[in-house]
């Protein structure tokens, strides 16, 4: 053990010095020195642990030789004032704050804390009783010990909501999925109910407009831009209008049936027509059409509201603006390898209980509640064959075409019927979007730079302080500034958000299954495909990692 007067303060008193001579004290360990630190005197000081190591390196090297003789002085220890450390997350959303107790000397006061935030600029989101909290660890800790907690949380923006436009009354095509009631409780399938029907000053529809969403910042204060919601514009169709003292309600100017389009409503006069057949002839009509019997063979009816056929449409052609609602069956024939008698368009939706051998385009969903058999059918939303409790539902044979999904009860048939289900397949588009997206807000970083290039090589403010016309110029610009920064902020929050739609593309869009998927039918989601060998029960079929994945959990 070494002498405890071979440690010794220096002359002012900040430092500790220890004196050895190699020849006589060596060879030493770095716990000797240190020893010598935990004298009362000496406790509150700051080890100087790289110097003792390199003084125990030399002192042992001397101790065997001639020049090892001579006395040898070292500092080994020092007063030190506490230490303030700030920490920034990755994404500049928090900042945290560690304080070091003194050795000896001052511990961090409050106006060196708030010194080191500024040179950090940390000026967001302080919490000022976690700042007085760690002050007050700091006052009972021995040196060189620390506190840390987090002090400074950004805020996120929040994003606006889209415009919604809420339907008040009830279409045609709903009759069909809510058959009448009996005393007895049981349902009459035939009797689909009155006819769907509004008069004047009826509400048919609400907005609710799009909220701006508010900005957020990180802990320099730098903004975070929030994504606006989107608006919707509501257009009053034929025999509608905006409520003068709401624009936000849109109600039915006349008597007729409500419809629907892309953009709000329209009221329509309605053809009633028995059956359309050779004796009466092609319909071509300015409104909704209702047809309470059969649409026959070789029959073209067109309307620029919905039609509504209560009895069967058999190798016939419809062509609707609104919906098509086929309350019975619509039957076809294959005439050639790939041509189908039955032909049926809808802006709308397209509903029916049964289909056979048929053409269906629906830009809505199309619903199937019964059986969907040998058809070629294309939706850009939706097609579900299902009844409303999931029951029986059939998708057998043909094509099937969807862009957000395809539900049903069943699909194929126990024969191997072979079935074809196409999904999901616009995720490059999406890709394209976000690409286009991104480029924008990459041309705006360049406009950025370049502006603020401009604002540096202006003269010194002096040259033109008083210059009218040079201080419009100067304002132009830093409102040109403010401008790019915002439509970058604007273009990299929508960049974001697409690409968080690309990544969750195919967990959002796929094929489920309520009860089974037969063999023989080709899955297509995206680039991955799978033809089925067996039955599958109940699943959800999506596409994982470009590959076809059958998930049984789901259910």
């Amino acid at each position: 053990m070494l002498d405890w007067s071979m440690a010794v303060f220096n002359e002012t008193q900040t430092q500790v010095e220890f004196r050895v001579t190699p020849n006589i004290h060596g060879p030493i360990s770095e716990d000797d020195v240190k020893q010598l630190l935990t004298q009362a005197e000496f406790a509150m000081l700051k080890p100087l642990t790289h110097n003792i190591h390199n003084c125990v390196a030399e002192v042992n090297a001397l101790s065997t030789h001639d020049n090892g003789k001579h006395e040898l002085f070292f500092i080994i220890g020092e007063r030190a004032d506490g230490s303030v450390t700030i920490e920034i997350s990755e994404d500049k959303m928090s900042a945290s704050m560690t304080l070091e107790s003194a050795w000896g000397e001052k511990d961090p006061s409050l106006p060196m804390i708030l010194n080191t935030l500024k040179s950090h600029k940390v000026k967001m989101g302080l919490s000022k009783p976690k700042i007085q909290s760690l002050i007050q660890q700091l006052a009972i800790l021995p040196p060189g010990e620390s506190c840390s907690s987090q002090i400074a949380i950004g805020k996120l923006a929040v994003n606006g909501i889209n415009a919604t436009l809420t339907r008040q009354v009830p279409l045609a095509r709903e009759r069909l999925l809510q058959p009448q009631e009996r005393e007895d409780g049981s349902v009459d399938m035939r009797n689909l109910g009155a006819m769907i029907m509004v008069k004047p000053g009826d509400v048919l529809m609400i907005k609710t407009p799009a909220t701006t969403g508010t900005p957020g910042y990180n802990v320099h204060g730098e903004p975070i831009m929030q994504i606006e919601g989107k608006d919707l514009q509501m257009k009053p169709g034929n025999g509608t209008e905006l409520l003068s003292s709401d624009t936000n309600q849109l109600v039915a100017t006349v008597s007729g049936q409500p419809v629907e389009t892309p953009k709000g409503m329209q009221v329509d006069d309605v053809l009633q027509i028995k059956d359309v057949d050779v004796k009466y002839g092609h319909v071509d009509f300015e409104g909704s059409v209702l047809i309470t019997g059969d649409v026959h063979e070789g029959m073209k009816v067109k309307s620029t509201g919905d039609i509504t056929v209560m009895g069967f449409v058999d190798s016939a052609s419809l062509e609707a603006q609104g919906d098509v609602i086929v309350s019975k069956g619509v039957i076809g024939r294959q005439i050639k390898e790939h041509e189908l008698s039955t032909h049926i368009t809808a802006r709308g939706q397209i509903c029916a209980q049964f289909v056979q051998y048929s053409n269906l385009t629906a830009k809505s969903d199309i619903l199937v509640t019964k059986q969907l058999l040998h058809s070629h059918s294309v939706s850009d939303n939706v097609i579900t064959v299902s009844d409303p409790n999931a029951r029986r539902g059939d998708l057998v044979g043909g094509r099937a075409t969807a862009k957000k999904g395809i539900k049903a009860v069943a699909f194929g048939a126990t024969a191997g019927t072979k079935t074809e289900l196409y999904c999901a397949m616009d995720q490059t588009e999406l890709k394209a979007e976000a690409k286009a997206s991104d480029d924008q807000a990459k041309q705006l970083v360049v406009a950025g730079l370049d502006i603020e290039s401009r604002l540096r090589k202006l003269p010194p403010k002096t040259e033109w302080q008083t210059d009218a016309g040079m201080i419009e110029q100067v304002k132009m610009m830093l409102d040109e500034k403010k401008e790019i920064a915002n439509r970058r902020a604007k273009a990299e929050a929508e960049c974001k958000q697409l690409q968080q739609e690309v990544d969750g593309y195919y967990s959002k869009y796929f094929v489920q299954a309520e009860k089974h998927i037969f063999a023989n039918v080709e899955i297509h989601i995206g680039p991955a495909q799978n033809r089925t060998q067996r039955e599958h029960g109940p699943c959800h079929v999506k596409n994982l990692h470009n590959e076809i994945s059958f998930d049984y959990g789901s259910h």
